[in-house]
């Protein structure tokens, strides 16, 4: 019989990058999500044995993702603590590119990766989840439902306040020209 520490590697080791991103992008800050992905991990390693079906072990585990995050969400003194915009001054290109998902870094890639999750930061938990597992993770409309535990109407609601809201806060922020990057030199 497999060791419970066995079966979790191996069940984990196909969707490790993407539920990481995902704890990361459902965060204000990147060591933020790294501590939700940790906390969740402990919570998925712990309640392994209930899960009777591997198949099922992808939404299962995001769904303990959420669930830590939204708990996480519900205490005040998180609110105070979690910073707006993530610190990525310290981080060098190649994280920048790993962390954000982004095709081929450019200097305005890091501007853009931080007016996104700034802007992503100010949306309400659960709208933040749907806009995250959707545009970001590619799920269907329907699985997020079944994992949010509503109805796909108002997923499709969440996703749309969710786009314009996001709009209206991605406009708010100043962008960084492609002259200021370079410096003024012709």
């Amino acid at each position: 019989m497999e060791q419970r520490s066995d079966r979790f590697r191996r069940l984990l080791e196909p969707h490790h990058d993407r539920v990481l991103g995902f704890a990361r992008s459902l965060c204000r800050a990147i060591s933020e999500g790294d501590d939700l992905f940790q906390d969740a991990m402990m919570r998925a390693f712990t309640k392994l044995d209930a899960l009777r079906d591997d198949a099922a072990f992808r939404p299962w585990l995001y769904r303990i993702v959420i669930n830590a995050h939204r708990s996480r969400c519900r205490r005040v003194f998180w609110r105070r603590l979690i910073p707006l915009v993530a610190e990525t001054d310290t981080e060098d290109e190649a994280d920048t590119e790993q962390l954000y998902r982004t095709e081929a870094w450019s200097p305005t890639a890091r501007d853009a990766n931080r007016r996104a999750r700034a802007a992503l930061a100010r949306l309400a938990v659960a709208t933040r989840e749907a806009i995250v597992l959707f545009e970001i993770e590619g799920w269907q409309v329907e699985e997020i439902a079944t994992l949010q535990r509503i109805s796909i109407s108002a997923v499709k609601s969440r996703l749309a306040r969710g786009r314009d809201r996001l709009r209206a806060l991605y406009d708010e922020q100043p962008s960084i020209t492609s002259t200021q990057i370079q410096g003024d030199t012709p």
